[in-house]
This record gives C-alpha cells, sequence and structure tokens, in this order.
C-alpha cells in the first residue's frame, strides 16, 4: 500500500492504491494524515484522523460525525444555495444582474481573471458559511474549472473545510445558428429542450443524455442538476411548457427515471454514485403544471395551481413512480424542489392555501411521511423574500404568507420540512428562524430540527465525492466539455426529436440546391421573462449561411421553387398593469386576435382573476399576415413551415395555405434543414395534443390531460399525443403504447 502526490499547479493530486483519489489546494492550510499506509486530508487542520474525513468508513458514519462538529451558524449556512452566479464577462443581462465586484472594482472596470472569486462569493463563503452554488453563465469550460477550483480552496481554508456542492440550470440547449461539425468540439454539447427529448419516446436516449451531461457538468465543477423538470404539462398555455416531458402521466415517469438515472449513476458495481455522478434535483413538487388559465407562478399573477377535475393524484407519479424509483444503484433522486405555487384546496389536514414550499401537509404529510422522501427538499429561489408587483419576475414570491415577517417565513418552511431556501445567500433569516422555533419549542428540539436538514443535506455532498477531491484540471475539462463525440450525439438527438406534422404530395424531402425563399419574421413589441421590454422589430429567422450548404436562398417568391418560412408558437401574456380593469388577459395559442368568449366568468381561485370577454393578440401574429400574403400572390408555390413550439400551437390559421409543416422544440436550424433535405429521416412524435381551437383550450381542464379536441388538417390527420410522420406516412410503432 501507499500513495502518489502529484503537483497540479495550485493543488496537489494524492492518489491512494487500491484507495480514494485526492485533491488539496496548496493555499488552504490542509495537509495530509497518513494511516496504515493511506493519505487523508485534515480538512479542520486538528492533526488527528476524524471519522468524517476517513473514506474507508461508512458514509452514515462520516455524516454523523460531521453533523455533530458543526455550529447551528453552520448549518444554516448549509440551508443557504446562493443567487445565480455568473463567470462571464459577455454583454447578458445575466452578466448584468447577478456579477459582483473584483476588489470594488465593477466588472466593467476589472482586468483581471474572471476566474477569480467576486468580493461577494469570498463574504457568503466566510461570512454566511454558503456551500451551495448556483452557477448560470461561464465564458469557457477551463475558465470554469479554474474558478470552481478557486471556490473550492477557499472553502477548504474555512472552518471544517466543507467543499462547495455547485448547481446548475439546464445548460445544454441550443443556438439555432451555431453549426454542427463532427470534428469540432464545442463549449458545451447541443440537445433538444427537455420537450424535444419527450418528442423521442426514448427513455435510452435520455438516459444517455444524462450520462453525457453528468460528464460535462463534472468537467464544470458541477455537481448538482437543478431538473429534470417533471411536471405533467396539462395546462398548455403554461410557460413553462417546453421545460417539461409532455402531458403523458406514462412516458413523463419513463423518462424522469431515464434522466435521473442517468446523471447519477455512474458505478454500477456498487451504490451507484461515482466520480462523475451529478446530484438531480427534480422539480417541481407537487407539479406546477395546472397553473390557472395558464398564468405561471413566478408572477403573482400565476399564484395558483388548480384541479377543476380533481386529479391532484396523478401530477405526483412521475415522482413516485419515476425520479423516487430508479433502476440503477442510486435509488432515487437525491433532491426536490417544491414549486411556487398554491396548490389551492389541496391541503386536507390544515386547509391553508399557501406556496408549496410552505405547506406542512404538501412537504411534511405527503412527500416526507405519506410517500417516505428524505432526502433534500429545496425551495424554488426567493420564495421567503417580499413581493412587490404582480408582473415582476425578479422579486419575492411568498405566496399565501405575504403578512409574514422575512424571518417567520423561513421558520414556517422549516416546520413544514423544508431543508434548503433557494436563492438566499444571507444567514440572518435562518437564524432568527431558529430563534423562533426555541420559543415556541425549546433549544434542544430546534437544534436537532437543524441536524436533520445537516444531514440530508451534506449526504449530497459526500456522495458525490467532494470531500475527498472537488479539485479540477482545466486543460481534461476543456477536453471533456462538448468533445466531438458528445457534440454527435446531441446533434443525433436534435433530429430524432423533430416531428414532421403535414407532408401534402410528398414534397419533402426537398432535393439538395432547391431555391427557398425565405421571409423575416415580424415581431410586435413584447416582454420577456424579466419585463424588460423588446421592441418590434423584423429580423432573419435564420443564419442563411447555414441554408446555402443545402439550398439555394433567393431574394423573392417569384424565383422560389420553394417557400420556407420559420414560426414561433404564439406569443402572448396573461396579465398586464395597464389593462382594463382587473388587468388579466387570455393567453393565447393562435396567433391572430382572440377575444376570450369561452373562458370561465369566475375564476376558481383567489380574487377575481377572470379575463371572460378580453381579447389578446399574438407579438408575432405578422408572421401569418405573411403566409397568407404569399399564398394568395403565388397561389402554386409551395409553403413549409417549421415551427418551433414551445407551447401546444393552434395551426387552424395556416394549416390549410401549406404543404409541409415540421416541428422542433429548440435545436439547431442545420438539424432541421438536415431533416427537410432528407439527410435524416423524421421519427419524433408529440409529447402532447395540439388543440383545434382556443374554444377546446379554454374548455379543458387545468389539471387533466388528453382532454382536448386535437386539430384535424386537411389530409385526415389528427395531431394528438403520441402523432407524428416519416416522409411517407404517419408513424405507428411501439411507442404509441404510451397513450394508452
Amino acid at each position: 500500500m501507499g500513495y502518489k502526490k502529484t503537483s497540479q499547479g495550485n493543488w496537489i493530486l494524492v492518489e491512494n492504491e487500491n484507495g480514494a483519489t485526492l485533491g488539496y489546494s496548496t493555499a488552504s492550510g490542509v495537509t495530509l494524515i497518513e494511516e496504515d499506509g493511506f493519505a487523508f486530508k485534515d480538512l479542520n487542520k486538528n492533526g488527528l484522523l476524524d471519522p468524517y474525513e476517513d473514506w474507508r468508513l461508512p458514509l452514515e458514519e462520516r455524516i454523523e460525525d460531521l453533523t455533530a462538529k458543526l455550529t447551528i451558524d453552520q448549518i444554516a449556512g448549509l440551508m443557504l444555495y446562493s443567487r445565480h452566479q455568473t463567470v462571464s464577462k459577455s454583454q447578458n443581462h445575466f452578466v448584468e444582474m447577478f456579477s459582483g465586484t473584483y476588489d470594488g472594482k465593477s466588472l466593467d472596470h476589472y482586468s483581471g481573471s474572471i476566474a477569480n472569486l467576486t468580493d461577494q462569493q469570498k463574504e457568503f463563503l466566510e461570512k454566511d458559511h454558503i456551500r451551495h452554488v448556483l452557477l448560470t453563465l461561464v465564458d469557457a469550460p477551463q475558465i470554469a474549472a479554474e474558478w470552481s477550483n478557486n471556490l473550492q480552496a477557499m472553502a477548504e481554508s474555512l472552518d471544517l473545510g466543507i467543499p462547495v456542492n455547485v448547481s446548475s440550470d439546464p445548460r445544454h440547449s441550443t443556438s439555432a445558428d451555431t453549426e454542427f461539425n463532427a470534428g469540432a468540439g464545442g463549449d458545451i454539447s447541443k440537445w433538444p429542450e427537455q420537450l424535444g427529448l419527450a418528442a423521442t419516446f426514448d427513455p435510452g436516449l435520455v438516459k444517455q443524455f444524462g450520462e453525457v451531461a453528468s460528464q460535462e457538468y463534472r468537467a464544470l465543477g458541477i455537481t448538482t442538476a437543478l431538473s429534470p423538470q417533471i411536471d405533467l404539462a396539462t395546462e398548455p398555455r403554461w410557460m413553462r411548457f417546453s421545460g417539461t416531458f409532455g402531458e403523458g402521466v406514462k412516458l413523463v415517469t419513463d423518462l424522469a427515471k431515464a434522466y435521473c438515472d442517468g446523471f447519477q449513476t455512474t458505478e454500477y458495481e456498487t451504490d451507484g454514485w461515482g466520480s462523475e455522478s451529478v446530484n438531480a434535483m427534480v422539480k417541481h413538487w407537487p407539479g406546477g403544471g395546472s397553473g390557472e388559465a395558464g398564468r405561471d407562478g413566478h408572477y403573482g399573477y400565476g399564484k395558483y395551481a388548480v384541479y377543476p377535475g380533481n386529479n391532484f393524484s396523478e401530477h405526483l407519479k412521475p415522482f413516485l413512480h419515476g425520479a423516487f424509483d430508479l433502476e440503477a444503484g442510486t435509488k432515487k433522486a437525491s433532491a426536490v424542489m417544491p414549486y411556487y405555487t398554491i396548490s389551492y384546496d389541496q391541503d386536507q389536514k390544515n386547509h391553508e392555501d399557501v406556496g408549496n414550499g410552505f405547506s406542512e401537509y404538501i412537504i411534511n404529510d405527503l412527500l416526507r411521511k405519506k410517500y417516505a422522501y428524505d432526502e433534500v427538499v429545496c425551495t424554488d429561489w426567493s420564495i421567503t423574500a417580499d413581493a412587490v408587483k404582480l408582473d415582476q419576475f425578479i422579486d419575492g414570491k411568498s405566496w399565501g404568507v405575504e403578512s409574514l415577517t422575512v424571518e417567520e417565513r423561513h421558520y414556517k418552511a422549516l416546520a413544514a420540512g423544508v431543508d434548503q431556501f433557494g436563492g438566499n445567500n444571507e444567514i440572518a433569516p435562518v437564524l432568527a428562524a431558529y430563534e423562533l422555533g426555541i420559543a415556541e419549542h425549546s433549544e434542544q428540539v430546534m437544534k436537532e430540527r437543524f441536524r436533520i436538514s445537516a444531514r440530508r443535506i451534506l449526504k449530497n455532498i459526500f456522495q458525490t465525492g467532494l470531500f475527498e477531491n472537488p479539485y479540477l484540471i482545466p486543460k481534461r475539462s476543456e477536453e471533456i466539455v462538448g468533445n466531438p463525440e458528445f457534440m454527435e450525439r446531441g446533434y443525433k438527438a436534435q433530429q430524432k426529436s423533430l416531428v414532421l406534422l403535414k407532408n401534402k404530395h410528398h414534397l419533402l424531402p426537398l432535393k439538395k440546391q432547391t431555391k427557398v425563399y425565405i421571409p423575416k419574421q415580424k415581431i410586435g413589441e413584447s416582454s420577456d421573462w424579466f419585463g424588460n421590454v423588446q421592441p418590434a422589430c423584423e429580423k432573419e429567422p435564420v443564419n442563411p449561411a447555414i441554408v446555402e450548404k443545402y439550398f439555394q436562398v433567393v431574394e423573392s417568391p417569384d424565383r422560389a421553387d420553394v417557400v420556407l418560412v420559420f414560426l414561433d408558437s404564439p406569443k402572448t401574456v396573461g396579465y398586464a398593469s395597464d389593462a382594463e380593469g382587473n388587468g388579466y388577459l387570455p393567453i393565447s395559442l393562435q396567433y391572430l386576435p382572440y377575444t376570450a368568449k369561452y373562458a370561465r366568468k369566475e375564476s376558481l381561485a383567489g380574487e377575481d382573476r377572470s379575463y371572460f370577454d378580453k381579447s389578446n393578440i399574438a407579438a408575432n401574429n405578422q408572421d401569418i399576415e405573411t403566409i397568407m400574403t404569399i399564398r394568395k400572390d403565388f397561389p402554386d408555390l409551395p409553403i413549409v413551415v417549421s415551427l418551433m413550439m414551445k407551447n401546444p400551437t393552434i395551426v387552424k390559421e395556416f394549416e390549410q395555405l401549406v404543404d409541409g409543416i415540421i416541428a422542433d422544440f429548440g435545436v439547431q436550424t442545420q438539424a432541421i434543414l438536415s431533416v427537410l433535405s432528407g439527410e435524416a429521416t423524421p421519427s419524433g412524435l408529440l409529447p402532447f395534443q395540439m388543440p383545434k381551437n382556443m374554444e377546446t383550450v379554454e374548455q379543458q381542464q387545468e389539471d387533466v390531460p388528453f382532454d382536448m379536441i386535437c386539430y384535424k388538417d386537411e389530409l385526415g390527420h389528427v395531431y394528438d399525443f403520441g402523432y407524428g410522420m416519416d416522409f411517407e406516412h404517419q408513424i405507428k410503432d411501439k411507442r404509441l403504447n404510451y397513450r394508452n
């Protein structure tokens, strides 16, 4: 037995023969302890081998030892989950909102390495004891690895040497204009959005995605994925529909299981956890896909999830039979996030209508006790902060407990069974909640309550191997992230996710070098997620240089063989503070003006939120007028629509005017062109229903799947769940079993 030490610049790699591989910073003050020929890290710098430092011991014994050593302040720090952190100098609203200072200098006046820690990051590590960090934008894998090493080195130098668990929202989505090159790497592999993964109806492919993504995450220093989003998407107007696996409970359940298995399990001969494992934090318990009239809980106007079909229990199935019942060794997703929404009128014990993160019934009685989930529960971001405006995104989301203080909200969430507070950088309100608990119960009760959460939280840091080696070799990170093999797998998944809806007279595939005219997209003034006004614009929908590799692009329809229209699903918002009356408007899935003649005259939850008889129009309605004009002026010219869907879309307004429709859920333009040109055959299926009209949308029940009248096109095809075509026929294979 023995071990070997190798310098990696500012950290030391230690390889134990027949034992754990370690890493420690040269600047952290940590040294090695040798026992029985093995090396161990002296994380608390006391010269002794404490049980939590001994990688030979069972996980539970290590956790118990460390938990007993933690002060209340240190546990409170573990309960915090940082606000968004960027490691980027790019011009982006995320960087503008969340960038910090470096030695007092703003990002604009800072010339040093972006891999250095900000003043704010140093402060929350040391002062607030934060060990869970949400990472957003990074400029490059090497920079991310260097920043991660700096973060871990500082954490290692403090207190008990507890490493940092870095997390990420999904980061594998595509940029349409990027070009796939099988021989070149990229910043990270590009895959379809989650709804596109669902369109493959292929759990094996989704598991493969998790296996690839987990390797890339670990190479970036990320050990927790804030995904998958396994809400049943039973409300077609929901703003977050595209982030789901669709509305079929069997499909969503199987894909949830595959996703978590792919991310978490890397060692098949042991308990599943290994050096490439990433914790999956599934969201959003108990399901956020039934927001009343499609409104979303990020905003005050969307705080209620409703259940007019009494179908609450079906929304739990992807969690209970999917994410909490894995096939591989890790058994269940290691964390879960409740949604912002108030699950209206579902609390059968206390009859409270409060946000899920504050609900004792939703978390303690259901999740913890009835369904025996004893892993980490982390709130969605900023639920304990004050709400200001109904339509403000960057704001608190304390739905149902607005009258409580910030400290009381923390205490209520802890009493409900929450372990961590998403988007909280300050320790003070957690400590204040501790004092509130002492006043109601006793210090002994509150100390044990904190230790219960500490055990759960530490488990997710231990099982990913961070206590042994949280450090990265930046050059190796560059080689792993976005390598050619991963890029090719992602690109093929994009192709498989495309759904061919219509192919009249077998127009598709188009021959190479067909002359195509691509009209510009016209988008009216709209607002983004954050409430920023997006001015009206006219733009090229795709990069012509990419199209030219497949077809000849011409400047007018009179010179074209085919018109290729790139269309996005309708863009509407269900509330405007300056709108007449209560401000509520219909969220429309059609492009042209819509008046809500079939909406409820009285809202189901809360104050008056009805939008009956009010009108709205999609910001991108002019694109339909473009199709109408071309068809009128060139009646014999074939038109193919490439429809990028974030929500089920009412195609009635244009379907009979066009000859082909191909749908995608967020892919590279090249993937679409590869199918339109016949390089690949379409094989995707709709993971949701396409409504006939807005009347059926208004009359469906928010919590019930498969309850709409589906659109039937001029060729007699019904755009139902599981529908899709190859170039010749409607696809009918074993994947359709997911419909039954």
